[in-house]
């Protein structure tokens, strides 16, 4: 109306404009009117001014019945608009009081959005269950997510909610049934394809996983690189399961074989693979397998295996062999202890400790303190070697080591344990450790020195003597038992003639380390 007046207004002015404007020029014209009777004569400009006035009165007047008429509407659209506004101001109150987990607020909350906001009934009833959830009302709750079902735009948080109860309620089966219905929904619920995820993994049924990646991967739930590591992890825990039957290991071997093209940088996998190929006499192809997966993340396990390819070689041979390794991956901390390994190999103590410097100077574990007490003792250092001994049996161990069971056989895993290991390297790429995190024990890391002592030298005025091993042994003389370490067994010329022996004294003895 306000609007419509400025206008008339404006034309008003305009027309009186104008009339000035005919009567400045002395062009004033004539004007007459007759009606009833009456007969009323004057100027064209004044005639103009008088229709003009009386069109802005009627308008006016017209314009101003309507607004009168309206009003009762425009009160109503008003009051909505504000019980909107209230509306929207308890949802969001509501869902922040649900979040902090207050029940009660968060449900008086609901009821007072439900009596205001009419637009959006769908988060009405998200405020509903949630508030009935964090107020421990686990019927209203279910009857919540179950009204939802009923409307297609909420069917899939209705699910969602549903499995959330169920699994706080612990019922996985009816959990699981909600997760297969959302997945059937919609080809974007991550969350129910996780949920299903997590539920095989959890029964050990890698093939119905190896299914569900695949389909994550076809409708674009999960990356590819995500994909391919899942796969890898669930195919080495097939390839796993299946070497344990005998009649299997043809697919033990294709299992660990596709583990280890997909992604190489997967110890278990290609260790399994490994393991089968020695076993069909296929060392050539195994020893590709360790050099490419060397290349990519070398484990303590590749080594190892990598050492138990040959066992007639003599030391320059293996030296050489080792050499070959280190070379595909020189930088990386477990090439180290191969050079190390390499330098013992060629009685070359002196090198072999400066390769190991850069070992000793991170904070030591026990097995570089195993490491450091075969090279003090291949310099003739027997005290020095014991001492490393007695740091190793109280250093930490190493994660990767850990991998080892006390009879050297490498990922000797659980199912329970593959399945968070595929959880694990699928989601982050990073191989986790079960046996270290459960403090098991493992393949020793220390070397079995000689635990006897006999007396050397006086160091105090009452007769005391300091504690030399029995014996005299060269760098090479003590026993080459090592556990894992390699070179164990071999015959070793000692290094340097013997110095005489002394006279016995009444010896020390220590009986031997436990194992870890």
């Amino acid at each position: 109306m306000i609007r419509a007046g400025l206008i008339f207004t404006g034309f008003l002015i305009i027309a009186l404009l104008v009339a000035v404007s005919f009567a400045l020029a002395g062009e004033a014209g004539q004007a007459s009117v007759e009606w009833l009777g009456w007969r009323i004569n004057m100027t064209g400009a004044a005639a103009l001014c008088a229709v003009l006035t009386l069109t802005f009165v009627a308008v006016s007047v017209w314009r101003l019945l309507l607004w009168i008429i309206e009003t009762p509407a425009r009160n109503a659209r008003a009051r909505a608009e504000v019980r909107r506004k209230q509306g929207a101001e308890a949802l969001a109150k509501g869902f922040l009081a649900a979040a902090a987990g207050d029940g009660s607020e968060a449900r008086r909350l609901a009821q007072r959005a439900a009596e205001l906001d009419q637009d959006n009934p769908a988060l009405v009833r998200v405020l509903a269950a949630q508030a009935a959830e964090a107020a421990g009302d686990a019927t209203a709750a279910r009857a919540a997510y179950n009204a939802m079902l009923g409307f297609p735009e909420m069917r899939l948080a209705g699910h969602k909610g549903l499995m959330q109860l169920a699994l706080t309620q612990g019922d996985q089966h009816a959990a699981i049934g909600q997760a297969e219905a959302a997945y059937g929904l919609t080809h974007t619920a991550r969350w129910a394809w996780r949920a299903l995820l997590e539920h095989r993994l959890e029964l050990g049924d890698w093939a119905a996983a190896l299914d569900l990646v695949q389909t994550a991967l076809a409708r674009k739930i999960v990356s590819p690189i995500s994909a391919d590591r899942a796969r890898a992890a669930l195919l080495a825990a097939s390839a796993a399961a299946a070497e344990e039957a005998p009649k299997r290991r043809g697919e033990a071997l294709d299992f660990a074989s596709q583990s280890a093209k997909l992604a190489p940088g997967f110890a278990p996998g290609v260790m399994i693979a490994v393991r089968l190929l020695i076993a069909d006499h296929k060392s050539s192809r195994a020893g590709g397998m360790i050099e490419h997966a060397w290349k990519v993340a070398p484990h303590p396990a590749l080594w190892l295996a990598w050492r138990d390819l040959r066992n007639t070689e003599t030391p320059p041979e293996r030296a050489r062999r080792i050499e070959a390794l280190v070379a595909l991956n020189p930088n990386h901390r477990e090439s180290r202890f191969l050079t190390v390994e390499q330098a013992l190999l060629l009685r070359e103590p002196a090198a072999a400790r400066a390769a190991a410097r850069p070992l000793i100077d991170e904070r030591p574990s026990a097995r570089v303190c195993g490491l450091m007490a075969r090279v003090a003792y291949a310099e003739g250092a027997a005290d020095e070697a014991r001492v490393w001994m007695t740091r190793g049996a109280a250093a930490p161990q190493e994660p990767a080591w850990t991998d080892l069971d006390p009879q050297g056989r490498a990922f000797a895993y659980s199912a329970t344990d593959w399945a968070r290991l595929v959880a694990a390297y699928a989601e982050t790429g990073e191989l986790i450790h079960p046996r270290f995190e459960r403090r098991e024990r493992t393949l020793t890391e220390l070397p079995a020195l000689p635990p006897s002592y006999e007396d050397a030298a006086p160091f105090a005025d009452d007769g005391s003597a300091l504690a030399y091993p029995e014996g005299d042994f060269g760098p090479y003389d003590a026993p080459t038992d090592f556990g894992a370490d390699f070179g164990a067994g071999e015959p070793t010329p000692p290094s340097k003639p013997p110095p005489p022996r002394r006279p016995r004294r009444p010896r020390l003895a220590s009986p031997p380390r436990p194992a870890k």
